[in-house]
């Protein structure tokens, strides 16, 4: 339980922010289209014998260079390709899980997580990985804010808005990789959006909403833990769970200042 606790809060410290930048490009569907793919992530791990971290960022990765490709020549919107995204590496995924024959693999903890299972191998990598994602997110702060607030204009003033959005989809795929462990799969984008959309509520800057949904994000770790433990329910979903309970206070709660 201790070992779950420090993972999860790692890998709820760095989803925060992120999730914030998502809240506001309103980029949700992007984030469940990463973590769909993530189980194609999987399968590829096992059948090519590498760590299964490694597949889920190779896989995520190659889909955010898709969108923005696909984006360019395709005469259709971001949604549609999304969708088709979502759906096309998740059917992947399992047709490959499916074709091992000789490997009985766990869905069920892949797609909802194992957070208990965590060792402390997965705990360095999740807070030195951790520290890679907040460094980058640090230096491309500024021109990543200004992209997100007016694109063309940021554009103008010389922001190389291209590669920031690249840069930040990559960052989004290191974290449902870091993630898949502590919530699952189906469940990953929730650590990352529902904590930002709960300090949304709380902060009148962006910076004081980045540091409130990362720790927003480690009390729903904490609090489905403890649920968890009290209530003999599964791990990851308990972690959702006490993240929406927290942005159901946080909603119901009047606000006198709200970042727009």
């Amino acid at each position: 339980m201790i070992r779950a606790l420090i993972g999860g809060s790692g890998v709820a410290a760095v989803a925060g922010p992120l999730g914030a930048f998502v809240v506001w490009r309103r980029m949700a569907f992007f984030g469940g289209t990463l973590s769909h793919s993530a189980l194609l992530g999987v399968a590829l791990g096992f059948l090519l014998g590498i760590n299964l971290n490694i597949g889920i960022f190779a896989v995520t990765a190659v889909v955010a260079v898709s969108l923005v490709a696909l984006s360019r020549r395709a005469r259709l919107s971001d949604d549609t390709l999304l969708g088709i995204l979502a759906h096309a590496s998740l059917a992947l995924g399992l047709i490959v899980l499916a074709s091992m024959e000789a490997r009985r693999v766990d869905l069920m903890a892949y797609l909802f997580g194992d957070v208990l299972a965590t060792t402390m191998g997965d705990i360095a990598l999740i807070y030195g990985g951790g520290a890679v994602v907040i460094g980058v997110l640090a230096f491309i702060w500024r021109p990543l804010l200004s992209a997100t607030v007016h694109e063309e204009l940021a554009a103008v003033e010389g922001v190389p808005v291209t590669a920031v959005n690249l840069c930040f989809m990559m960052l989004l795929a290191v974290v449902v990789a870091l993630a898949m462990k502590i919530v699952g799969i189906l469940l990953v984008t929730s650590l990352i959006i529902i904590p930002a959309a709960t300090a949304r509520r709380l902060s009148a800057t962006p910076e004081a909403m980045a540091v409130l949904a990362a720790v927003i994000g480690c009390l729903a770790v904490a609090g489905g833990l403890g649920g968890s433990m009290a209530f003999d329910t599964p791990s990851g979903p308990s972690i959702v769970v006490a993240a929406f309970a927290l942005f159901m206070v946080s909603a119901l709660t009047p606000t006198f200042k709200r970042l727009s």
